[in-house]
This record gives C-alpha cells, sequence and structure tokens, in this order.
C-alpha cells in the first residue's frame, strides 16, 4: 500500500507539545492519509492546558483526561501507550502519528513497528535522538513553523554594549539534529556503498537508504525548506547528472 493510503491514528502529547503547531501536525498527518483516530492526551483540569481547548474543537480532535495520581508522574503518557495498543489490536489502521518530544515514547514506536506499523513522529528539536532514530520518519516541528513564518524585518540599532561572542556550534547541544558535516559525510559513505560500476550512484536509492539512517532529515532543520535533492545539489561535494528521467549522483571527484 502506498504511504499516502495509509489509515493512521493520531496521538499527541499535549502536556509536552504547544498548540501553536496543531496546523502543522494535521496538515503533516494528512500527507501520509487518513486520519481515522484524532487523539489529545493530559490533564484537562489543568490551566496549563487551557491554550490547547479552543484548538481541539477547531480541529475536531478528541481530548483524552487522565489525571496525574502523584506529583512529577505524567499519567497521560501511560494512557497514550494503552490506547495506541488498543487501536493496534484492532485492526482499524496501519499507521501511528506520535507527536511528543519525550523518549518515553521510544518502547511504543518500536512495539508498533514489530508488528509492521508504519510509525512517523513529530516533535521539537530537543527530542531525544532514540525517539527521532525508532520512527520511519520524524518532523521538527519548530523547524517546520520557522519555514512558514515570515523573516523578521532587522532594525539597525547603535551598538551600546558589547555584542556577545558567537557560538561555535550552530546547534544547541540538547538538539537531536544532525550537524550538516556529518549528514554530508554519511551521504558519502553512502554513495560510495552503491556506485555502480561507471562510477555514479542512483538517487533514488540514495535518497532512500540515507531517509533510512536519518529519519529525521529535513532540509529545513538547516534554514533551507527545499527538497533534499536540491538542497544536495548546491553543495559542492556532490556532483548530479540527469540520464532521460533517472537522476544519479556521485561524490565530486578532487582535482590533483
Amino acid at each position: 500500500m502506498n504511504i499516502e493510503n495509509k489509515s493512521i491514528a493520531l496521538l499527541i502529547d499535549a502536556e509536552n507539545i504547544s498548540q501553536n503547531y496543531i496546523e502543522i501536525i494535521i496538515d503533516e498527518a494528512n500527507k501520509y492519509g487518513k486520519i481515522n483516530y484524532r487523539r489529545v492526551y493530559g490533564d484537562w483540569t489543568t490551566p496549563q492546558l487551557n491554550p490547547w481547548k479552543q484548538r481541539i474543537s477547531e480541529f475536531g480532535m478528541t481530548p483524552v483526561q487522565q489525571y496525574a495520581y502523584a506529583s512529577g508522574k505524567n499519567a497521560s503518557d501511560f494512557t497514550l501507550i494503552i490506547d495506541a495498543m488498543d487501536i493496534l489490536y484492532s485492526g482499524k489502521v496501519n499507521a501511528f502519528c506520535i507527536v511528543s518530544s519525550d523518549s518515553d515514547f521510544t518502547k511504543l514506536v518500536t512495539r508498533l513497528r514489530e508488528d509492521d506499523m508504519f510509525v512517523f513522529g513529530m516533535g521539537e528539536s530537543k527530542t531525544p535522538i532514540s525517539l527521532v532514530n525508532s520512527c520511519e520518519t520524524f518532523s521538527y516541528l519548530d523547524k517546520m513553523l520557522a519555514a512558514t513564518e515570515p523573516p523578521a524585518v532587522i532594525i539597525e540599532k547603535k551598538e551600546t554594549t558589547k555584542p556577545p561572542k558567537k557560538k561555535q556550534n550552530s546547534f544547541k547541544s540538547e538538539s537531536s539534529i544532525t550537524p550538516l558535516d556529518k549528514v554530508k559525510s554519511e551521504l558519502a559513505n553512502i554513495i560510495n556503498d552503491n556506485v555502480e560500476d561507471d562510477g555514479w550512484a542512483y538517487w533514488s536509492l540514495i535518497a532512500q537508504l540515507f531517509q533510512k539512517k536519518f529519519p529525521g532529515f529535513h532540509p529545513r532543520n538547516y534554514g533551507d525548506n527545499t527538497r533534499p535533492l536540491q538542497f544536495f545539489e548546491k553543495m559542492e561535494e556532490f556532483e548530479f547528472k540527469k540520464v532521460n528521467t533517472v537522476i544519479h549522483i556521485r561524490n565530486r571527484q578532487k582535482t590533483k
């Protein structure tokens, strides 16, 4: 079955994800098929989830109430997991979308995939790499939201204080987004492992293998909201050619 025809259970951890992402979540999930279940989990008696309430009715979501039985314990996580297993055994869906940045759902995703479920995830850049890599594909909501917002107007000001030092690393330490240098290096390795006799590799195969290795990859993670092909075509490390309708890639040959 094509990905676009999946029957999907969309399960959102409202205590971990902002309501500001709801439109992006729905739009992204719709790309994979029909959303059969739309459930949002949390303790709806707490004021922290008040901003979610209007968005829930707006998008036809079903709120699932779970009281916190003890301080510091996120009971809604367990409820989401139990519901996911119930839905799995019902046989009514063949795909799950887990929306959370919480690594506690890693085992759930792994278990669902053991039953041949297509599982894709969404969360913020702080999502632990264990959860990202357990999914078939993973979308970073904060990067997606930033890509849809108009660029901020910069007003030049006269400096009155000493400017802060630039950070050496463009990614925060808690981010699970793979550094760009590693992305290039791993892509080069995949190309080397799959070259044909003429020294070129099929882009369709390389793209598929690369996505499996990095489920959370998307050019927007690096400030370029384009398709992967266009993203890598701009890089001097790689060469592309098109033969009829087939695209080929190879590592750029170093000149002596």
